[in-house]
């Protein structure tokens, strides 16, 4: 397999936490009409999002979609900054996997017990992870470089 064929590879753990952020959309979107029809909160709220007190069972998926568009912005640039590099190890889509994994589990824990001890070990694992992506991507770049200089 090529390199460009191989470092495309990444695009589907993207997509699987692209898949994994409508999936949290959805779920917001259904609280947020739940707790309007059973009368938890009034519609005027969505308006400017003040004058009442959201219920948890709307701010665990608000707060988790926010989440979505925070760390994870550095994983697409990582993948995409190691598709462009031409970097497309097996150990490079394995960090790239673990990653949504991660990310998968701490979406479950935080939208359904919320066990703050596991929820946590998800979230500082995905930071290990997406780390070791970026690690493995500047190495990949100082190795391209030092090849294309010498």
């Amino acid at each position: 397999m090529n390199f460009q064929r191989a470092s495309l590879l990444l695009v589907y753990p993207m997509a699987t936490l692209v898949l994994l952020t409508f999936v949290v959309l959805i779920r917001l979107f259904r609280s947020r009409v739940s707790a309007v029809r059973e009368g938890q909160l009034s519609i005027k709220y969505y308006r400017v999002f003040q004058g009442e007190s959201e219920p948890e069972s709307t701010l665990k998926p608000a707060r988790h979609f926010v989440n979505l568009f925070e760390a994870p912005t550095l994983f697409y640039a990582g993948c995409l900054a190691a598709i462009a590099s031409g970097d497309y190890g097996l150990l490079l889509l394995a960090i790239a996997w673990a990653y949504v994994a991660a990310r998968v589990v701490h979406a479950i824990i935080h939208l359904t017990g919320n066990r703050v001890r596991y929820r946590m070990r998800a979230y500082f694992l995905s930071w290990v992870l997406l780390l070791a992506l970026w690690v493995h991507v500047v190495v990949r770049v100082i190795e391209v470089r030092s090849l294309l200089a010498g």
